[in-house]
């Protein structure tokens, strides 16, 4: 730990593709005071899960290799209790004939938010607070829950 710093709010893993992304969220959480690990992909972000412990996870759902569905499923099998924030660029279907919504799909599948990038910095830290305060509640499931579905 930096002198004269205070602890770190939360251990976020990042595990996203896109360096520019991965730099940019740790840069933006470090700024709000979170210790920040990221991983390029799958394989190597769920090698640091298994290593380390997080408060939280934000998962890019469209990657080569381990894609964020397959990782999402294996962390929730590994670690049901860790909170996770699906993010994807891909555009969101405005009707029935665009496709799925890839975000939506995440969060049935175990993410308790999704950001659409690009997002603006305040609703990322907004998403990360209601996480991780959703998380720490006793009732913590029904919280993710309510954070998820937007109530």
């Amino acid at each position: 730990m930096i002198r004269g710093r205070a602890a770190a709010l939360a251990r976020i893993l990042i595990i996203d593709d896109d360096n520019a992304v991965r730099m940019t969220l740790r840069l933006l959480l470090e700024r709000a005071g979170h210790s920040v690990i990221a991983a390029s992909d799958g394989h190597r972000g769920l090698d640091r899960l298994n290593a380390e412990a997080f408060d939280l996870l934000i998962l890019d759902i469209f990657m080569p290799g381990m894609d964020g569905f397959e990782t999402l499923r294996l962390v929730r099998q590994q670690n049901p209790s860790l909170p996770i924030i699906a993010i994807s660029g891909r555009p969101i279907p405005s009707g029935p004939d665009d496709g799925p919504d890839f975000l939506v799909m995440a969060t049935k599948l175990g993410a308790i938010r999704s950001l659409h990038k690009p997002f603006r910095p305040s609703v990322l830290l907004a998403t990360v607070a209601a996480c991780l305060e959703a998380a720490n509640r006793p009732s913590s499931r029904d919280a993710a829950g309510k954070i998820s579905s937007g109530q």
